[in-house]
């Protein structure tokens, strides 16, 4: 079984050294705002780091709206890069304070007098933000999110599968399979739907789309596409969108036209190095071009898109694929347009990138996909390679150095269609994807099972294996009837409607109450109030029963537990 890389070429330690370099050289600015998004009358500062070798002595933030004004930075510190073998220099400056509402947009320029050279700030990148944003939407917080790829979730209408030779094939599933098995999906408790692309596209997974306006014709109709919404909603059930923003398929009619005429309209939409046939495209895949989201018509076009599905369809939200891919002010607009259109819309991010740069999106959306639980979860309960005094330790500082999931959400997943199914990655061991699940559901954030985890989908070779078929490995299909895993449905019923019945497990705070690395045990309250629910993890390969105190001692609990098992106690 190959290492996993859940992080890209961020898992590459030469890759991370190279943008780590890159992001000290220069002027470099990349959103560093605090706070993102200001309270109404509150001066957020923006800061800049000067790289080695630019004799800087003068930089400024030009603000362009509401109205234009120069704000003069000051330099607060010099450090020493270790990595660069170099000094870099830190400046900042305070921007004026506005009503609730405003837009404000801005650029930042540094300027070495005695030369005359000016250099702006990430190639003269516009920054934006919105003062005053509200931050998630309250149904995020208690939201359970559940993942459906559409051409491998049903067909319906009673059809069976395509016959196919390939994972890569058309397997046949439709928006009228999601549709008649609506009651499936509110009954196992989830209340919010994550439908993977459905728009016009040859692939099998539609993230190739030729037209952000119209719904796949073998995945169904328009008419179909309402119903879902309408009957989610009927069933309580709010649908995200999964909205591409940073590219779409070369099949799209205008780059199909940019390619053919040099002096189309659409030549700009994209980024060419030599036309026709060399052009920035995503992960350097011909198929997928990047679009020029600055370019002011892409910019409307997305928009409308963005606009269409919430106002005149009624998604509920999106998720943002490749969410570090556009610029940052493209996100400003989206969020102005979407909010202005669905005020408590839930926008958040899919951010492979460290920690660290993910607080540069407040604002923009309301968060962002946990990658680094995931990974965490995976090493702990999956592949044993991460203790679980290592876990708790990365979950203490986790939970330390990002907001409340009030302010800024983190959707919590297993697995999802570009990585290997964690029970594949358990070795088909169930116990090891029910402690995990055990876990993701009793913590903060808004836990995503991706369709099929919950009744025993994997597959045969992972997804990065000698012979495998890639990314389609874990995108077999849905499993129903007598196919699934009633045990493990089970199991994810109840953690679904625990997490119902208990707002501390959304809303409480989470406090490690046991740790025992010799008999592999563990346990952890999260509490609200009167709320209060202990989570008791046995990790070893014998039963174990283990006292956990509460309250200092005067309240304990105890845990009974088999090998390799986890359980609640309700207080």
């Amino acid at each position: 079984m190959t290492p996993e890389t859940l992080f890209g070429r961020m898992a590459y330690i030469d890759k991370r050294t190279e943008l780590a370099q890159q992001a000290l050289q220069g002027v470099r600015h990349q959103r560093r705002l605090s706070p993102g998004s200001p309270r109404a009358g509150e001066r957020p500062v923006a800061g800049v780091t000067i790289g080695p070798d630019l004799p800087v002595d003068e930089v400024v933030c030009l603000v362009t709206e509401p109205e234009a004004a120069v704000i003069p930075m000051r330099r607060v510190k010099t450090e020493w890069s270790l990595l660069l073998w170099n000094y870099f220099e830190v400046w900042e400056a305070e921007l004026p304070a506005h009503p609730a509402g405003t837009l404000v947009r801005y650029q930042i320029r540094a300027h070495d007098v005695d030369s005359g050279e000016i250099y702006w700030a990430d190639e003269g990148a516009e920054y934006s933000y919105v003062v005053g944003d509200s931050g998630p939407p309250a149904w995020a917080l208690p939201a359970i999110i559940y993942q459906v790829f559409p051409d491998r979730f049903s067909p319906g209408n009673g059809r069976a599968w395509n016959p196919v030779s390939s994972l890569s094939d058309i397997h046949g599933g439709t928006l009228r399979g999601i549709i008649d098995h609506l009651d499936y999906i509110a009954g196992m408790g989830f209340t919010a739907l994550w439908l993977n692309p459905f728009f016009p596209d040859e692939t099998h997974h539609g993230y190739h789309a030729t037209d952000y306006f119209a719904v796949n014709p073998r995945l169904g109709t328009m008419d179909d596409i309402r119903e879902l919404v309408d009957k989610s909603h009927e069933r309580g059930i709010r649908l995200l969108l999964d909205f591409v923003g940073n590219h779409w398929g070369r099949g799209h009619a205008t780059f199909q036209e940019a390619k053919a005429n040099r002096a189309s309209p659409y030549h700009h939409w994209y980024y060419w190095k030599r036309w026709p046939d060399e052009y920035v495209a995503y992960f350097d895949l011909p198929e997928l071009p990047k679009l020029n989201v600055d370019n002011p018509a892409v910019r409307d076009h997305l928009l409308r898109s963005v606009g269409f599905w919430l106002g005149d369809v009624g998604f509920d939200g999106l998720r943002l694929d490749h969410a570090d891919g556009p610029s940052f002010d493209f996100w400003t607009d989206v969020r102005v347009v979407a909010r202005s259109i669905r005020p408590d819309a839930w926008m958040f991010g899919e951010l492979t990138r460290s920690p660290d740069e993910h607080p540069r999106y407040a604002g923009l959306f309301d968060g962002a996909l946990d990658f680094l639980l995931c990974q965490a979860l995976r090493n702990t309960f999956a592949h044993g390679t991460m203790s679980l005094a290592g876990f708790d330790a990365l979950l203490n500082r986790h939970e330390a150095w990002f907001p409340k999931q009030s302010v800024f959400s983190r959707p919590s997943f297993l697995d999802n269609h570009d990585m290997d199914r964690f029970l594949y990655r358990a070795g088909g061991d169930k116990r090891k994807l029910k402690m995990a699940a055990l876990v993701q559901f009793t913590l903060g954030g808004a836990p995503i099972v991706y369709n099929g985890t919950e009744v025993g989908v994997s597959q045969g070779r992972g997804i990065h294996d000698p012979g495998s078929q890639g990314m389609e490995e874990c995108r077999r299909p849905m499993l129903w009837g007598e196919e699934q895993d009633a045990d493990l449905s089970s199991t994810f019923w109840h953690l679904s409607h625990l997490r119902r019945r208990h707002p501390a497990l959304w809303r409480g705070r989470r406090r490690t109450l046991h740790l025992d690395s010799a008999a592999k045990t563990y346990a952890y309250a999260r509490e609200d109030g009167g709320d209060v629910v202990i989570v008791g993890l046995n990790m070893s390969d014998e039963p174990q029963t283990f006292a956990v105190p509460y309250v200092s001692g005067a309240t304990k609990v105890t845990f009974q537990l088999p090998a390799m098992s986890g359980d609640v106690a309700v207080l």
